[in-house]
Order: structure tokens, then C-alpha cells, then sequence
């Protein structure tokens, strides 16, 4: 074993708190092959020193279950890693990108070790059939999950007791479980860890880095960045959508905005939608929440005044739809992710500090 390195609490539940300079410890865990742009998007949010963004970065790690080299799915060349599953004792975030073999038995030491990250207080996140080997770890059932939806049927048929979503891009279990779709997907979800640990702003710096959108919505309550999606200058809904950010502070219906799109209510809310995949009340709410995120980060505004900025009103419309969006109060988040704070880990609602 190597020496053990200091470790960061998740933001959802207890974990071993971080001391020293070290960052939280990610590992990604490939088996017998490994696919080489799931395992590169891992690699490029928590392998890459961002410590410019926020300090101290993660510390990552590949950890082979099978042997030190690993070939590429499809791919005439190979990855070799030193680590092996001795070393995760002291791992905090456990990637899956992709796991190869989906109805074949896993090594019982892995299923093993995964049940082990999660009893301490561990983050396990997969990407696209990793969720296969989250679900013979036994970690999934009875809980909402998804994976590559070309996988959903034999993924309901192998596992009946989990609750799959084929129509996510990704999903946040709760206690520390995380899973997403295909691919690109997992760009998604480990964006979405970030802002976890960061907040919407260094998540948002990492994807402008990336050249990707902040956060795409994954269809449930999340720390979220709806992105502009990429529509014409002269398109009557991207127009909207600049006109809404712009103004969040205020007060607008859905016939004011298709009004301003010059189309009746019925037919802006079914274009509203193909271009965002959420409708217009969502979309508007989660831009709110995320502004008011933004400001609690970087600026000392009460919390009143604050929900005024964002178009809430009141606070005790802002707290309410804050907490329901982002898991937590004004308060703690800005105790959490404001300029002068440390990470620490949120711990739902601390009700002595209410926001």
C-alpha cells in the first residue's frame, strides 16, 4: 500500500474531513479494456491542474482491476497505470467510465471495494455502463438511475429492482451514488461534481476551459447551468433567452415572453422546449437560481436583497426554490462557495444559520 493522502468530504453526506494541502483523491477504475474518451473526460476535469480556478485541485489516479496494461476498446494501443485496487482504500470519488463485459461477473474484490467506498462515506459516479457495475455491487437497487440508452433494456432485465430513467442525461441518487449516460454525458455529471465541491463558478471556468457547455439539465434537482443552446441571431426563442437573462430581476409570464417571441403561448412553449428540453417556467427558474448562486459566491448581498436581484421577490421565495433546486440554504451555500470561504462540506440545512 502507499502512504494514505489526507481527504475532502463530499458535500452530500459525512466523509473524512481534508487537512493539509492535498486535493480531494479521484480515481477512475478501468477493467479489461477501457474506453478512451470516457476515461479521457474523467482525466481532463480531475487529472489537470485547475488549481488556478480553485485550490487544491483533485489528485487523480487510474486504477486497473485486471492488470497493469489495459488495452482500448477497439483500439490498436494500450493504457499501463501503477495502481491496482490496493489502492483504493484512500480514494474519495470513484470514476466508472464505462465498464466492459456487462453481464459478465465482476472480481468479487472489486464489488468488494466498491460497497467499501460507499460504507465510508464515498463518492462512486459511472458513466454510460458503468452503472452495470454499480448494480452487481448490489449499490443501486431500489434506487433512480440511468445509463446508455441502447443499454436500458437489458439493463431493467438484469436488474429489476433498480428504478431506470432512459430519458436523463444524468442522475444524483442521493448518498453518494451517481450515474449517467453515454459519452458525452459523463462531461455533464463530472461538471456537476465539481460544482459540488467549487460551486457554479469554477465549474462554469472549467467548461468555458473545455470548450463545452456549463451544465446541461439533467432532468432533476442539481446544481445547475441551463446552457443557451446554440440557435440563430434572429431566432425568436434565442432572442427570448437573452432577453430573459438580462432581465431576470423581473417579474415575467410565460404569455409575457411569447409576446416578446411575437408567438401565441401554445406555440412558443413547444418550441421553447425543442430548443431547451425544459419548459419555460423551468428554464426561467433554474436561470434565477443560478444567478443567485453566482451572487452569493462573489458578492455580501443580504439574502433579501439578493432575491430581489434574481426575481424571486422575497427571500422566503428564494430560500424555498433554492433549497429545492440546489439542496441546501442561501446560507450555507455562501458559507460554502463564497469568496472568502474554504470548501467545506454541506450538510443540508443548518438551521441555526438559516438562509
Amino acid at each position: 500500500m502507499r502512504t494514505a493522502e489526507p481527504t475532502l468530504s463530499s458535500s452530500r453526506r459525512p466523509a473524512p474531513s481534508r487537512s493539509g494541502r492535498d486535493g480531494h483523491l479521484v480515481a477512475a477504475i478501468v477493467g479489461s479494456s477501457v474506453a478512451a474518451f470516457e476515461l479521457g473526460t474523467a482525466h481532463e476535469v480531475f487529472g489537470l491542474d485547475r488549481s488556478e480556478y480553485a485550490s487544491p485541485w483533485y489528485r487523480f489516479r487510474v486504477i486497473s482491476a485486471y492488470g497493469s496494461t489495459v488495452p482500448v476498446t477497439e483500439g490498436d494501443w494500450s493504457i499501463s497505470t501503477p495502481w491496482t485496487l490496493d489502492d483504493l482504500d484512500d480514494v474519495e470519488t470513484v470514476i466508472l467510465p464505462v465498464w466492459p463485459g456487462r453481464a459478465e461477473p465482476a472480481p468479487p474484490e472489486l464489488l468488494d471495494a466498491l460497497r467499501a467506498v460507499h460504507a465510508r462515506g464515498g463518492r462512486l459516479v459511472s458513466v454510460c455502463t458503468g452503472a452495470f457495475l454499480l448494480a452487481q455491487a448490489g449499490l443501486l437497487e431500489g434506487r433512480r438511475a440511468t445509463t446508455h440508452w441502447m443499454y436500458t433494456s437489458e439493463f431493467t432485465k438484469a436488474y429489476p429492482d433498480v428504478d431506470v430513467d432512459s430519458d436523463v442525461l444524468w442522475v444524483d441518487a442521493g448518498d453518494g451514488i451517481y450515474t449517467s449516460a453515454g459519452t458525452a454525458a459523463g462531461i455533464d455529471l463530472c461538471l456537476h461534481i465539481v460544482r459540488l465541491d467549487h460551486g457554479a463558478d469554477v465549474a462554469n471556468k472549467i467548461a468555458r476551459r473545455m470548450v463545452v457547455p456549463p451544465q446541461r439539465d439533467g432532468g432533476q434537482a442539481q446544481f445547475v447551468d441551463a446552457p443557451l443552446p446554440p440557435l440563430p441571431a434572429d431566432d425568436p426563442i434565442a432572442r427570448t433567452l437573452d432577453w430573459v437573462v438580462a432581465h431576470l430581476d423581473e417579474p415575467m409570464t410565460v404569455d409575457d415572453l411569447a409576446a416578446r417571441a411575437m408567438l401565441s403561448p401554445r406555440s412558443f412553449a413547444r418550441r421553447f422546449r425543442s430548443a431547451t428540453g425544459t419548459t419555460p417556467v423551468q428554464w426561467v427558474l433554474r436561470q434565477r437560481v443560478l444567478h443567485a448562486q453566482r451572487l452569493l459566491e462573489t458578492t455580501d448581498l443580504p439574502v433579501d436583497r439578493l432575491a430581489e436581484r434574481c426575481g424571486f421577490g422575497t427571500a422566503t421565495a428564494l430560500r424555498a426554490h433554492f433549497r429545492r433546486v440546489v439542496g441546501t440554504t442561501p446560507t450555507a451555500y455562501r458559507r460554502t462557495f463564497g469568496a472568502d470561504c474554504q470548501v467545506v462540506a454541506l450538510h443540508g440545512d443548518d438551521r441555526r444559520h438559516a438562509g
